[in-house]
């Protein structure tokens, strides 16, 4: 691996040659050090997906400008008006595909993730290539993201390093939070992964006036997350005061998974286990081959989170196929986070607006995109 100062006016046509060549170029972006391969070798990809060593997550690219993107997406109104108003800039936004990029990079819906940086080295980098490059942070599966060479070095092992062909030094970059990640070929668009660029808008807000109401809410949020539970477990994280509702939210994802059990809730034994396997129903849309086990903890007994693991063993119940819902989530906070980097995590927020009304909010991260 050569190393190369970002100052060097050499280094740009250093790395677009060893670019053209498949190789894989770590370079410096507004948010930590990315690894670049060429999106459309099949070669550069597959030394990608080597190197970063988890199947499962998806890869966006960065492209110099919109015009670009629109070589390789088709943008609709709500991705037009982002790009308007966020790019360049730390967002990655998914549209349908153009099916130019290798196809690896996409969504298993034909979705690819787009970046513009707000970066001039990386924006230099790109206009010089001429073609998108990937934009995942350079560091392997579940290894800290690097911020400086020391950093990825001490991170990465020796193996990965010789995967490496150069490495655009720029010295120590900011710990700034990593892209925020919006899908918009959904009917309702989402947040996938919630970094330092906050778009309230696309905060899903629902509004219930009976518990029928509520569990119905429950199964369209649950549906649009199920094919998660193929390569994750799935956390639900449910939030909200005593008798609001959280237990007839479970019912409504009891019976979206055909569980015929009746579902109450667990405070007293803290958790319950209701195994599950969906036979296929045309009008709900869903897949007939999920299956999976769904426990329903209750944190509110546990004097200590931590027996979330030491009691419950937490760790050992998220395998895919998986949903485990917790109530009183709040109390799990601090280990919650140790999670989301590999686990995809829905929070549920269910606030009492009168007697008979719920305002049902969720945020929603997910470790798929990179």
């Amino acid at each position: 691996m050569q190393i190369f100062p970002s100052t060097d006016p050499q280094t740009i046509k250093l790395a677009c040659l060893a670019l053209s060549r498949g190789e894989l170029v770590i370079y410096p972006t507004e948010t930590c050090y990315g690894i670049a391969a060429d999106s459309c070798s099949s070669l550069a990809v597959s030394r990608l997906l080597e190197y970063k060593g988890d199947r499962y997550r998806q890869v966006s690219v960065a492209v110099d400008s919109r015009a670009t993107a629109e070589q390789y997406v088709d943008l609709n109104e709500l991705a037009s008006n982002l790009y308007t108003h966020f790019l360049p800039g730390p967002i990655t936004i998914i549209s349908k595909s153009r099916h130019l990029a290798d196809v690896r990079l996409e969504s298993s819906e034909g979705g690819l993730g787009i970046r513009i940086p707000k970066h001039d080295f990386a924006l230099e980098l790109l206009k010089s290539y001429g073609k998108p490059l990937t934009a995942t942070s350079a560091n392997t599966s579940g290894k800290k993201e690097p911020y400086s060479l020391a950093d990825w070095q001490k991170y990465t092992s020796s193996s990965k390093q010789t995967l490496v062909s150069i490495f655009i030094d720029a010295g120590q970059l900011l710990n700034r939070p990593t892209s925020t990640v919006v899908d918009t070929t959904l009917n309702d668009p989402q947040i996938l992964r919630q970094g330092g660029l906050i778009i309230p808008t696309l905060s899903p807000s629902f509004t219930s006036y009976t518990a029928t109401e509520t569990q119905t809410i429950a199964q369209q949020i649950i549906q649009t997350h199920l094919p998660l539970t193929r390569r994750f477990p799935l956390i639900l994280a449910l939030q909200g005061e005593l008798g609001v509702g959280k237990t007839q939210f479970m019912k409504g994802v009891a019976n979206l998974l055909g569980i015929a059990a009746n579902v109450s809730s667990p405070t007293y034994t803290l958790m319950k286990e209701y195994p599950y396997a969906i036979r296929g129903d045309s009008s709900l849309e869903l897949d007939p081959k999920y299956s999976g086990v769904l426990y329903h903890l209750d944190t509110w007994r546990l004097s200590d989170p931590t027996e979330l693991e030491s009691t419950l063993h937490l760790s050992a119940i998220l395998k895919p196929g998986n949903i485990v819902a917790i109530e009183w989530a709040g109390k799990a906070s601090i280990l919650l986070k140790t999670y989301e980097k590999n686990i995809p995590i829905l929070v549920i927020n269910i606030t009492e607006l009168d007697v008979n009304t719920r305002q049902i909010t969720y945020a929603f991260s997910t470790p798929e995109w990179s």
